[in-house]
């Protein structure tokens, strides 16, 4: 589901609300989101999952199309922890 998708679905499931107050109420939560992880932050939501950040250390990669070492530096990537509801509703039979 693409966020175009998304704003569609809860748009067409509560009618009383327009697709803009829709679509800043979706802005509103990412950017709530986006803005707590970069604080460094986590973001729990019950029954979902968790976001929170992981330190990457800095190490030496590869470029695949030449096969020469680059340097790759330190940095902070996004990590999401599915909750236990999530993980039971993924794994039904």
């Amino acid at each position: 589901m693409i966020r175009s998708e998304l704003v569609q679905a809860i748009a067409a499931a509560n009618p009383q609300l327009t697709k803009e107050i829709v679509e800043n109420l979706i802005d509103t939560i990412f950017g709530e989101i986006t803005e707590a992880l970069a604080a460094n932050r986590r973001v729990e939501l019950r029954g979902f999952g968790a976001f929170s950040t992981r330190a990457r250390d800095a190490r030496v990669g590869r470029n695949p199309r030449t096969g020469t070492s680059v340097s790759v530096s330190a940095k902070r990537v996004p990590y999401f922890k599915p909750g236990k509801e999530l993980r039971e509703r993924l794994n039904l039979s």
